[in-house]
């Protein structure tokens, strides 16, 4: 989400300077890719490009179609062959051991519901949506691209029919949260890439000491939005946390109240203050939140455990496994920035249901499988 949040800045930009601009995006991978379908990239007519496609290998060619949609402007399919390091057609030695397709559209700016317009649904509401674009492997064949949009209890935005025919496939997908390759039934042997977008990470974290400043730094950079909350008005002020969304000074009692949560957002409770920590965890147990970090030792969430039983608090199963004390991966993390990457980590682990173990003792390939039926 954080690509596609600054290519609609770039979008933006480009429009008010009266630039043209070309979306470049993977709809199909084949063995390995740096990226895989759904990475995207937009390129101006001046050349500026937002976004990766690829680790940098695709990068200078994608350049040259992407000038050649917006000069025709029209849509084209054009496909990358990386199992041949010799490969003279591409002339690139990508050693990705793959094939990658990649989809450039014009866009149009006086489309109504054109892939831009499409993309820009994701900023209104903090929601998992689908964004539906076909194309066709077939030689010569018309590419339609980005035509449809879909989040649950809103209306569906399109620009082509024969989207709607899709649309049992897209409530699966977004029911399930996963992105699907699906081969369609035409003349054309088009294929829709129907992608589940869920919304950034939002990271809340109660402190506001010097130790989150590299927590909240970190987050930022991956495209989070960070809210910092503290008792303290010495400490929780945009001037000490300029990157941040929001900063609060609150009493822990009253912790929630500015704070909207889903299940994309997770908590850190580094306050080193126990009463405050305590007090927040209590009513986060309330909430349903996928990550609760509590930093130190496991001495201290012993206490706190300890300390709710005997007011007659009794976590379930469930709520444990939601609870991360001592929190962060073990990394040998000593300084705050080290810590603070470890935490980061360990979130994005989390959140993407994974464990947080190192590549090298995987068996299966590194990205998960887009499914095609």
């Amino acid at each position: 989400m954080k690509e596609i949040n600054e290519i609609l800045k770039a979008y933006s930009e480009a429009k008010k300077a009266g630039k043209k601009t070309a979306l470049a995006t993977v709809v199909k991978v084949e063995g390995s890719s740096y990226r895989q379908p759904g990475a995207r990239m937009l390129v101006t007519e001046d050349g500026n490009l937002t976004g990766a496609i690829s680790g940098g290998c695709l990068e200078g060619d994608a350049l040259r179609k992407a000038l050649l949609s917006i000069h025709q402007q029209q849509n084209k399919l054009i496909t990358y062959n990386t199992t041949n390091e010799n490969d003279s057609e591409v002339g690139l030695q990508l050693g990705c051991n793959g094939i990658v397709h990649i989809l450039f559209e014009y866009i149009n700016d006086d489309l109504i519901n054109n892939p831009i317009q499409l993309l820009q649904q994701l900023e209104t509401e903090r929601k998992a949506a689908i964004v539906l674009t076909f194309f066709s492997l077939k030689r010569n064949a018309p590419q339609i691209g980005t035509v449809l949009f879909y989040r649950k209890d809103s209306d569906i935005l399109h620009s082509n029919d024969i989207a709607i025919n899709t649309i049992p496939d897209v409530k699966k997908a977004l029911e399930s949260k996963t992105t699907i390759i699906k081969k369609i039934q035409d003349e054309d042997e088009n294929e829709a890439l129907i992608e589940c977008i869920e919304p950034v990470v939002a990271l809340v974290v109660a402190g506001a000491g010097n130790d989150v400043q590299p927590l909240v730094n970190i987050a930022v950079l991956l495209g989070w939005e960070v809210i910092v909350c503290d008792g303290r008005a010495t400490h929780a002020t945009t001037k000490r946390f300029p990157e941040a969304k929001q900063t609060f000074v609150v009493k822990p009692q009253q912790f929630l109240d500015n704070i909207q949560i889903d299940d994309q957002t997770c908590f850190v409770l580094m306050t080193h203050d126990y009463k405050y920590d305590l007090a927040v965890l209590k009513l986060l147990l309330k909430k349903d939140c996928k990550y609760i970090g509590i930093l130190g030792p496991k001495s201290k969430l012993n206490r706190m455990l300890d300390d709710l039983s005997s007011e007659g608090i009794i976590l379930s199963e469930e709520q444990l496994d939601r609870i991360y004390g001592p929190i962060g991966l073990d990394i040998g993390a000593e300084t705050s920035e080290e810590i603070a990457l470890s935490i980061i980590a360990e979130i994005k682990a989390v959140m993407s249901g994974k464990t947080g173990t190192s590549l090298k003792y995987k068996t299966q390939k590194i990205h998960d499988s887009k499914v095609v039926i």
